[in-house]
Parts: structure tokens; sequence; C-alpha cells
């Protein structure tokens, strides 16, 4: 019995002792740090394809742990997504509309399928005798985006950037419909607290951002439902 014992000490003592896994194959490799196109501003890089497109070269830092790299690219307008396969490169090329607001983010993946995204960035693609470009599309914040949440009353809160740099205001559009044409509020802050809402109904809302020369852009449509 005690040569049972024994062997068994032995055993767990092999297994802690026992080489680490240096390349962290039971979780996620470390999300990539972006670095070009630079975020919320416009992107003069881009090499001309033709008079309405350019080439773009994205670029990130290595992620430790990382095998590949999947880089996805979303048209702000028609809120359109494309996946792009970078294998093990550090940068992409991708032909883009010009004078046209993208957003891309950077999906950072090991072997065993394990993966991390980075932060998500926007720029403005540009665009030929472009000098001033309307706001980007404003990106929800709270509630999220299909979220459930309580309550008679909630804040609508949403991220707002202009490359420019001068936002007027904000009208937001809300109510049950799908295309929401209500107009709840005109305010110059990213935020509408005390709004009045339901328990059981399902809200629909979006965000026009108007620039001071009077540029503007519509967000998606943004949803959540009451309990």
């Amino acid at each position: 019995m005690k040569k049972i014992y024994a062997l068994l000490a032995f055993a767990a003592i092999a297994v802690s002792c026992g080489d680490s896994d240096e390349s962290g194959s039971g979780g996620a490799p470390d999300a990539a740090v972006l670095i070009a196109p630079i975020d919320n501003s416009e992107c003069l890089t881009g090499t001309p394809v033709s008079s309405t497109q350019s080439k773009i070269t994205f670029e990130w830092n290595p992620s430790e742990n990382a095998t590949d790299y999947k880089l996805y690219v979303k048209n702000l307008v028609t809120n359109s997504s494309v996946q792009y396969n970078a294998g093990s490169a550090l940068t992409y090329d991708v032909t883009l509309e010009k004078g046209t607001p993208y957003s891309w983010y950077v999906s950072a993946r090991k072997e065993s399928g394990a993966a991390s995204s980075s932060d998500t960035w926007q720029f403005y693609n540009a665009g030929d005798s472009v000098t001033n470009y309307a706001p980007f599309p404003a990106q929800v914040i709270l509630p999220a985006m299909s979220s459930v949440i309580s309550g008679t009353q909630t804040t609508l809160e949403w991220e707002g950037s202009d490359v420019e740099n001068n936002i007027r205001d904000y009208k937001i559009y809300f109510g049950t419909s799908a295309n929401p044409t209500a107009l709840l509020a005109t305010v110059t802050q990213p935020q509408l607290p005390n709004v009045a809402v339901t328990p059981g109904q399902t809200y629909y809302w979006n965000v026009v951002t108007t620039d001071q020369t009077g540029n503007s852009s519509t967000s998606q449509v943004f949803q959540f439902k009451v309990q």
C-alpha cells in the first residue's frame, strides 16, 4: 500500500512539474494592437485604383501566441462587413470606396480556434476634392444592441465622432416601430437620460449626427427590449 501511495505522489509531482504550455494553448491569444488607418481620422495614404476607389493598407502589431489573423472591415454607410484572411501577415491591402466611412478590427487566432478581438477603429477613406466630411455614424453604448433591460426609464447613450471635431447636435428618433420616425429629442451631448419605456415592449432608435457645416450621418437602427 505504501508503494501505491508513493507512486501516486510521484505522478502528481511529475504532472505539476512537467513542461509548461508556453504557447498558452489553453486560452485565447493576446488581442492585436491596431496601427493604421488611425482611429477617427481621414486616411490619406490610399493608393488610387479608380476615380471612386483606392487601396488601403491595414496594419497591426503582432499578438503573442497568435498563429493567424482575420481582418474585419465594415462600410458604415451600408453597414456591410467583409472578412479577410490575413494568415500570419501583419498587414493587408483592401480596395475601398473613396469618401466613405469604415470601421475595422482584427481577430487574432490560434490553431486551437481560440481568438481575441482588437479594439474597433473607424476612419474616412479620403475622397477626391473632399474638404469636409460628415460625422461618423453614431455607435451604440447603452442599452447595448439587442439587450434586455428592466424598469420604466432608461438612458440612451452613444459614441459620436467627427474628423473635424465639430459636431453640432444629435437628433434621436425613437419608438416601437422597426423604422423609428418620431423625433424624441435634439441634444448636444451623446446621451439622453430619463427616457420613458414600458415593460414588455421592444424599442428601436437611431441617431442623426450633424456637424457645424450642416453635414449629417444616420446611425443604424439600435434595438432593446424591456422586461
